[in-house]
């Protein structure tokens, strides 16, 4: 049976040809996760060819490097904490002017309502609030129905040092571990975690992200359907 959680070191990039973009999935259905995938994409210097969405829309995360998200023709800037959206029927390219790499880590999932796209493409981890979820755990919205993405919900969690109690969503769940060590206790096993691991959480499974290092975890994450991270389906009284 498989787990829930996979180093990036273990994944299998593929690269078209001629293009920029070496892309790897990461979580998909063989994990268990039927609506939500997680895509690692490296873009090296130079611009990637065009990329169309077809029935389902990708919520994105400037994770290293900078570059320029190219949708339709429009410019979008993106820099490390940048979150963007792209819908069903667009095209996007990435260009990436170099010398770094520039990672994206994306969710994708199925379009199942009109996209309600406003002025906003793209949103940045300096202009949100920071908010707090359960004990001494923190998060920012990034990507949310405010720039029209009303199905998924992308968010920025810091994690202190320290275990959470024990507790569940009522969402499926993707994470990308961005920085930091620890271990996931989910289903009866207890899954080591880094910087890159990319990670599943179905929903109702009652699970404890354990930060065990020194310095706080960093994580992007994006559930479905959208709704509050904060929010607990069941959570253990410490």
């Amino acid at each position: 049976m498989p787990g829930h959680a996979v180093s990036e070191r273990d994944l299998q990039p593929a690269r078209a040809e001629r293009d920029t973009a070496e892309r790897a999935v990461a979580i998909d259905a063989s994990m268990g996760s039927v609506v939500l995938e997680l895509h690692l994409a490296r873009y090296e210097p130079g611009r990637s060819q065009p990329r169309t969405l077809d029935g389902v829309q990708e919520v994105m995360y400037a994770a290293a490097g900078r570059g320029t998200l190219i949708v339709d023709g429009a410019e979008h800037e993106l820099e490390p904490g940048t979150g963007a959206y792209v819908v069903s029927g667009e095209t996007y390219e990435v260009e990436n002017p170099g010398p770094e790499t520039l990672l994206l880590v994306s969710a994708v999932a199925p379009q199942d309502s009109a996209p309600q796209l406003n002025c906003r493409r793209i949103v940045r981890y300096d202009d949100q609030p920071m908010l707090t979820a359960s004990g001494d755990r923190e998060f920012r919205y990034l990507v949310t129905d405010e720039v029209g993405c009303t199905e998924l919900t992308q968010f920025y969690g810091i994690i202190a040092p320290g275990r959470a109690a024990v507790h569940s969503h009522v969402y499926d769940e993707v994470i990308y571990v961005l920085e930091g060590e620890g271990m996931l206790h989910i289903d009866g096993s207890h899954e080591p975690v880094s910087k890159g691991s990319c990670i599943y959480l179905p929903p109702l499974l009652e699970h404890s992200l354990e930060n065990s290092g020194d310095s706080p975890m960093t994580i992007v994450a994006v559930f479905h359907p959208a709704g509050d991270p904060a929010s607990r389906a069941y959570e253990a009284i410490e």
